[in-house]
């Protein structure tokens, strides 16, 4: 199938962790591949080198780092991942699947750790430049399901705790309907869940790609 098209779309999968973002994001990249789409897979933080030292600082940094710190740190990588990855593939008509992105630090800073959405939110504009998805999808599992795939080697973020990932999750389902994200149910196997996603995005696609 060929498609030809000078649009570009920036779609991002959002979620707790072991939510199945990373999973998914891989998944939908290449089923808008099948279908003609020139495709760039990302993620945050730590897309590009700059990026790759601000993540370890984030998450395997060695001491220990504040919310004020933390969400600055963010909007850092994401005003270089914005830059240098994401306005450009978008300029040259190419789909962006993002693993996170904004809405990532509107929960995780602004809600969980307590420094309000509205301050993390403007923080984030200079580093975004005003820049919005057109659609953000986020993927929402049981605590128990996600409690069940934790992962064995976990970062700083994992670390966390039970109670804090809950209330990520919880923030997620809070801010969806204020934001227009699209809550996908991420419960099931990986076929049905990629289903749910491809759903989401599918009223993106050019006509032809349908």
């Amino acid at each position: 199938m060929t498609v030809t098209t000078t649009q570009g779309r920036f779609v991002v999968l959002e979620g707790g962790d072991a939510s199945g973002k990373s999973t998914q994001s891989a998944r939908l990249a290449t089923e808008l591949r099948s279908r003609g789409l020139s495709v760039l897979e990302t993620f945050e933080p730590g897309a590009g080198p700059a990026g790759g030292e601000i993540r370890h600082l984030l998450l395997h940094g060695p001491e220990a780092i504040t919310p004020e710190a933390e969400a600055l740190l963010m909007a850092a990588d994401r005003a270089l991942h914005v830059a240098h990855v994401v306005v450009p593939a978008l300029e040259r008509g190419e789909w962006v699947v993002s693993d996170r992105y904004l809405p990532s630090s509107l929960v995780y800073q602004g809600i969980v750790r307590g420094l309000g959405v509205d301050a993390v939110d403007r923080v984030n504009a200079l580093a975004t430049g005003g820049l919005e998805p057109d659609v953000v999808i986020v993927l929402d599992v049981p605590d128990e399901v996600a409690v069940a795939r934790a992962a064995r080697h976990p970062d700083r973020l994992e670390r966390e705790g039970a109670t804090f990932q809950a209330a990520v999750r919880a923030g997620y389902r809070a801010l969806a309907p204020v934001h227009g994200w699209v809550l996908v149910d991420g419960g099931g196997t990986a076929d049905e869940v990629a289903a749910r996603v491809f759903a989401a995005v599918e009223p993106l696609l050019p006509r032809g790609a349908r």
